[in-house]
């Protein structure tokens, strides 16, 4: 235990040192300054160059250059080596503060975190050599560009050093509103995609839509599915819903779409849901087989004594299925009334004709294949508004079309895709319920299938996978990002435990008649307690890696990226082109007015 002599002496050794280095970090830049600038007024009036002694030259100039006049020296030795000093300062400062605000304004790094040797296989070294080993493509390549290793989730905290998810990895991201979630991850990431990029979201103007849209165009076709005009653009494509529901377990998966785009995980258990969705399942099916529109299925809905639907399955060998949708429709009026009545409810926005028409056949139109899709480098903007009912029911159903075709051509190629695909799912709680897509997440970066989940909140997925499919999809993901704007506090206190606690250093004071003692002793505390997650800064983010410390990230958003300025005027231009459609469909017709006399 040190005494209170040597506290008081060591601490005023320490403040001595720093005092030191002060003076030292003003003199010895400013006498070497004067001793240059000196020289050069020297030469410029005439006169001689001095030799090295930049001390004489900061406290008595005028032994160094005695014929120089006092005003030479005045300006030459004092003022120019003053004013140059400030100056450096002042760059400096500048400097570090673009420095600073680039990387969140988080000016101290939280001891316990992750430091680069502890998430090595997210490094630069690492993540490129596993590239090689999951893309044939690569092996023999030279040079790979960092985008063709994996996705870039941000910097270390206070560092240079890039942290990526490799092409194997399946993600998770919750964070909420405007904390970065769109600009510093999905439009990254679809950007530097090097295959197929899927995109779901409810906002086009100024979101990721508009942002990558002409970029990707660039490097293959573009495909948009906006049933509810989001974007206002004009129809040019269309896809058959029904291409996979030719068997029974096809119909069922788009009949569960329907389903989960209407009630929430709770409620999918109940009789009248399970009904109303299997007869969705037996209809499909029917239409399907005698490829009919997805349309057809409202008038069968309309009435339940058409038979139409019976003697397809039967005429395909589907007798079992045509026994149980006989039972349903020959059973209690009532009971059938109330699942027929449930079913049509479940696909309602087939009856809106903007809506079916994405969905039917059009003949003037080029028809979307997602077998074809996952062998290019084509963009597929899956657009829904929150809350769309059966048009969410299309994005969803279209989402995982898309990547059971990735994954069966995966098996095809060998077990992956290269170049691999990306699912960008945001706001997949609202507008891509895929009932199944925690099962999915153990086996799609396997593929080359890379999804990233983008929730506002734990509980939202939770609301719609239930707790067992939510906690499986956060188990299943190899890489969870958590951004600012956590304000459940059950949820912040989990991460703070998985974070983990580390050694603080505690010292204490005592004081008695006999003097001042001080004792020091190590405790154990949370490395970041949950009101410390909850106020975490806007442009940072938690990475949890499975296998790896917690590492905090500085977020990288586009606009601060080279060719930011290029991409901020697609930008602006996409939208405005949004707006311009908008209003021009909001305009009144000649024909909405009637003539007068």
């Amino acid at each position: 235990m040190p005494s209170p002599a040597n506290s008081s002496s060591n601490d005023g050794y320490d403040v001595a040192f720093r005092l030191l280095l002060a003076v030292l970090g003003v003199v010895v830049p400013l006498s070497h300054l004067a001793w240059l600038s000196g020289n050069i007024t020297a030469w410029a009036t005439g006169h001689n160059w001095a030799p090295y002694q930049p001390t004489t030259a900061l406290l008595h100039p005028g032994r160094l250059w005695p014929q120089a006049g006092e005003t030479s020296l005045l300006i030459g030795a004092r003022i120019v080596p003053i004013t140059a000093l400030l100056a450096l300062g002042g760059v400096a400062g500048v400097l570090f503060s673009r420095h600073n605000n680039r990387s969140g304004g988080r000016k101290k790094k939280i001891a316990g975190m992750a430091k680069p040797k502890d998430i090595e296989p997210l490094m630069a070294k690492a993540i490129t050599a596993k590239a090689r080993s999951l893309r044939p493509s690569l092996k023999t390549a030279k040079h790979i560009d960092a985008k063709d290793t994996g996705i870039l989730l941000g910097n270390l905290q206070g560092t240079r050093h890039e942290v990526r998810m490799g092409y194997e990895d399946v993600a998770v991201a919750i964070m909420a509103p405007r904390s970065g979630k769109t600009t510093s991850l999905a439009i990254p990431s679809i950007l530097a995609a090097p295959g197929p990029v899927l995109l779901t979201s409810n906002k086009a103007a100024g979101d990721a839509y508009t942002a990558t849209l002409d970029a990707r165009a660039a490097v293959g076709r573009v495909w948009s599915m906006d049933p509810q005009q989001i974007a206002h653009a004009e129809r040019q494509m269309w896809w058959n819903p029904l291409a996979d529901a030719k068997t029974l377990d096809g119909a069922g998966r788009l009949a569960g779409h329907f389903l989960a785009a209407s009630v929430d995980a709770s409620q999918q258990g109940d009789f009248w849901s399970k009904a109303g969705s299997n007869i969705l399942s037996q209809l499909f099916l029917a239409a399907a087989l005698d490829d009919r529109p997805i349309t057809d299925v409202m008038q069968w809905l309309a009435f339940p004594a058409d038979r139409t639907p019976l003697d397809i399955l039967r005429d395909h060998r589907f007798t079992a299925v045509a026994a149980q949708l006989k039972g349903t429709v020959e059973g209690p009026p009532e009971t059938r009334d109330g699942i027929y009545e449930t079913a049509r409810q479940y696909a309602a926005a087939l009856l809106n004709s903007e809506i079916a028409a994405w969905v039917t056949p059009q003949t003037d139109l080029p028809e979307f294949q997602p077998s074809a899709f996952v062998n290019s480098t084509d963009t597929l903007y899956l657009l829904s508004k929150d809350g769309g009912g059966g048009a969410s029911a299309l994005i969803a159903a279209c989402a995982d079309s898309v990547m059971r075709a990735a994954t069966a051509q995966a098996e095809r190629a060998g077990g992956r895709l290269d170049p691999p695909m990306l699912a960008i799912l945001d706001e997949a709680a609202n507008v891509c319920k895929i009932s199944d897509l925690p099962d999915l997440y153990s086996h799609l970066g396997s593929r080359g299938i890379i999804p990233i989940t983008i929730l506002q909140s734990y509980r939202q997925g939770q609301k719609v996978w239930g707790d067992a499919g939510m906690d499986a999809m956060w188990s299943a993901s190899t890489v969870k990002v958590i951004g600012s704007g956590i304000d459940d506090p059950d949820f912040a206190d989990k991460l703070s435990r998985l974070i983990g606690d580390h050694d603080v250093e505690t010292t204490s004071t005592s004081r008695s008649e006999s003097g001042t003692s001080t004792s020091v002793s190590m405790r154990q505390e949370r490395i970041l307690p949950a009101d410390a997650i909850r106020a975490l800064p806007k442009g940072t983010a938690l990475c949890f890696a499975t296998g790896m410390r917690a590492a905090m990230l500085d977020l990288r958003p586009w606009y601060l990226e080279p060719g930011a300025d290029e991409l901020a005027t697609a930008s602006a231009r996409a939208s405005k082109a949004i707006t311009a459609r908008a209003i021009a469909k909001a305009a009144p017709k000649q024909s909405d007015f009637g003539t007068t006399a």
